[in-house]
């Protein structure tokens, strides 16, 4: 099994969710991205390349390039789990006719301000067929319920 996590457009591998699973999980892939989302997926797929098992962590724009790695490698993807994920984007309107049975937990914020709570449950409804969709009272970081979620079950 091997767990990755993939941080947001502004942030980077020494972000808050960074240094969280670094400290709690020393063998999780946590690498930088940076440029347009193509090439930040040319860098997780050569990441990970030739991994199997694996369990996905994205943070919205990460949880963008999490779904679009899923929905192209399903079979070697255990379970995904969104965190405010930027699926709204033109860029994964091509996945909307997949039907992905990958378990994904969604954790959204009622008050995001950044991602749409609302289109992002229907895209991922429309994609993911074993989702797990939690809507909490937080902002688009979800600064006060990542670090009480229930990370060793999930992950």
């Amino acid at each position: 099994m091997t767990r990755v996590f993939i941080h947001g457009l502004e942030s980077s591998s020494q972000g808050v969710k960074g240094v969280f699973f670094r400290e709690r999980y020393p063998d999780m892939i946590i690498e930088d991205f940076s440029g347009p989302l193509e090439e930040r997926m040319g860098k997780l797929n050569g990441v990970l390349a030739g991994r199997t098992e694996l369990i996905l962590v994205g943070s919205s724009f990460g949880g963008l390039m999490a779904a679009i790695y899923a929905c192209e490698n399903e079979s070697r993807v255990r379970r995904v789990i969104l965190l405010a994920p930027a699926l709204h984007v033109p860029d994964f309107a091509r996945f909307l006719g997949k039907r992905v049975n990958i378990p994904v937990s969604l954790f959204h914020g009622r008050d995001d301000d950044v991602v749409p709570p609302a289109a992002v449950k229907a895209i991922a409804e429309k994609v993911f067929e074993n989702l797990d969709y939690h809507l909490v009272d937080d902002d688009h970081s979800l600064h006060a319920t990542f670090p009480l979620m229930d990370w060793k079950a999930l992950i």
